[in-house]
């Protein structure tokens, strides 16, 4: 017997089929085993485990109007549907849904980029266009605009953005949910809604204007499951004339405090783009006795590693900056910057990196001439995608861990002490919290952290350990106020649980909507941890 889904019996599952082919057209549903391994989380720790989650067909729609009437037929059924875009989602669940049994909405034939505007800086695009579909537009036309991409580029901006995922240029673009403006929704019962200016007819607005007028729903469909978003607008970036790129390193270890507070104040006033954290005292991570100063239980003295530091020869802590804009104000910025940090920290350095005027060469997309060894992976950076991020993937894959903590040299080094002793129950995984764990500076008012242990498809014992780590570094890092910011569906449950503010009421709001607007779950039901009434009995 085939995977069915929930209540439901053979026949009614062959009914339901029959009337999705019926719409979509028969080449574009599929049930079979080997149709439906493309629908597997190949990244997940409980692969070919009772715990992983399996979809029982897929459907892929052409247009809003089969998008709806396939929700329609879903909800005759009362089969429960995920909708995906485009991309892959590795780290994150891939497309395996919540629900076993649930049939996976595959948006990715949706691939028309209905709009970009150069004058206005903006663009309107369907769910299974890429970042390369979007980049390559930009290009062929000879637009004046540039994108802020997630790496690898071949996700869709509009999953991305629903995902609140991020990127890697100015401040207010890497948010990229917080970029995006007016989207279309499908609802749970077919019928289509427009957010922000979107619902106003003859409005020229709808990329511009996000909010309308009353309530803005929009934040319902991130991470959520209220309803299928087919059309999403996003805010561009002008084409910068100039990119500037810088190193200033700091010789003590509370120095970072300092530094942390000099860069977010440069980030806040919009001088900077993103930045790298790093540490020159990685070189050291070789020599055995330095691995046990900085992986020690309860974490080294600030004092040891100052010792280390100047053993060496090294300073503690740097941070690499990029400058965009005009050629004058990108190296004005640089000196304000560097005059900034070396007056308040004694023994601060600078280095003065690449510039060039923009687009880049394909040699400085390269990144091959920095005077240091650079961490800046700089197609990313300057918003050309690519698949550069993929060499980072060891084994069979990772599972991906990115508590939400605040942007303070204080947080950091509290994060490094209380997540490396509790990882110290798994000892065969790399030693992700150590005294030189520096933060991602993704989102942008908050830092996050990383932790990626692999996965191995023909060693369940070490997934196993991966999959206890992973749980068990949600709930320490809650404990301490440091919320996971995304989530495979095997853990997004554990994650929702400790967002329990007043006996859980934000959970208890979500699945009251969810109640009121989709009771059978139709539209991916478990999704950001939101339950609806008859999966919850």
């Amino acid at each position: 017997m085939s995977l069915l889904p929930p209540d439901m019996d053979e026949a009614g599952f062959a009914a339901f089929l029959e009337e999705l082919r019926g719409t979509v057209g028969a080449d574009w549903v599929w049930s079979g085993e080997a149709d439906m391994f493309p629908y597997r989380d190949s990244f997940s720790p409980v692969w070919n485990t009772g715990e992983e989650r399996h979809a029982s067909a897929a459907v892929a729609p052409e247009n809003v109007e089969q998008v709806s009437e396939v929700v329609r037929i879903a909800r005759r059924h009362r089969v429960p549907l995920f909708p995906i875009s485009t991309g892959k989602n590795f780290g994150y669940g891939g497309p395996s849904p919540n629900v076993n049994g649930s049939v996976v909405l595959d948006l990715k034939r949706m691939n028309r980029v209905i709009e970009v505007n150069e004058e206005r800086a903006y663009c309107l695009v369907e769910p299974g266009v890429s970042y390369f579909d979007l980049y390559r537009e930009i290009q062929e036309r000879g637009l004046k605009l540039m994108l802020d991409c997630p790496d690898p580029g071949w996700g869709s901006p509009v999953g991305n953005s629903l995902e609140r995922g991020v990127g890697y240029t100015m401040p207010h673009f890497r948010d990229h949910f917080g970029a995006h403006c007016g989207m279309e929704v499908v609802l749970p019962d077919g019928e289509v809604m427009r957010t922000g200016m979107g619902a106003l007819p003859g409005s020229d607005t709808w990329q511009e204007y996000p909010y309308g007028f009353g309530p803005d729903p929009a934040g319902l469909f991130a991470q959520g499951n209220f309803g299928v978003v087919t059309k999403m607008g996003f805010r561009l970036l002008p084409l910068p004339e100039y990119y500037r790129s810088a190193l200033i390193t700091v010789p003590r270890r509370r120095d970072f405090v300092k530094l942390v507070n000099h860069v977010n104040y440069l980030s806040d006033s919009g001088l900077i783009g993103e930045v790298e954290y790093g540490s020159p005292l990685s070189a050291l991570m070789g020599n055995a006795d330095f691995m046990a100063l900085a992986t020690r239980t309860g974490g080294p003295s600030d004092a040891e590693m100052d010792a280390a530091a100047s053993d060496a020869g090294l300073h503690n802590w740097q941070v690499e900056l990029q400058f965009f804009g005009p050629e004058k104000a990108t190296l004005e910025n640089w000196h304000y910057a560097k005059d900034r940090i070396l007056s308040d920290i004694p023994g601060a350095a600078s280095f003065e990196g690449d510039h060039f005027p923009m687009p880049a060469t394909e040699e400085q997309l390269n990144n091959t001439t920095q005077p240091w060894q650079t961490s800046i992976k700089r197609r990313r950076s300057l918003g050309v995608p690519s698949l550069g991020a993929w060499k980072i993937v060891r084994d069979d894959g990772h599972v991906g861990f990115f508590p939400v903590l605040p942007r303070t040299g204080e947080a950091v080094f509290e994060v490094q002490r209380v997540l490396g002793d509790a990882m110290k129950e798994f000892p065969t995984l790399p030693p992700f919290f150590n005294a030189l764990t520096t933060p991602l500076f993704w989102h942008t008012h908050t830092f996050q952290m990383v932790f990626a242990p692999s996965i191995k498809h023909d060693d369940p014992a070490h997934n196993a350990i991966t999959h206890a780590a992973m749980k068990k570094c949600v709930a320490v890092a809650a404990e301490h106020g440091w919320g996971d910011y995304r989530a495979a569906p095997i853990y997004q449950d554990d994650v929702a649980g400790t967002y329990s503010f007043n006996n859980h009421i934000l959970r208890r709001f979500h699945e009251q909507l969810k109640d009121a607007i989709d009771p059978d779950g139709i539209i991916a039901p478990g999704r950001g941890g939101i339950w609806p009434r008859r999966f919850r009995a």
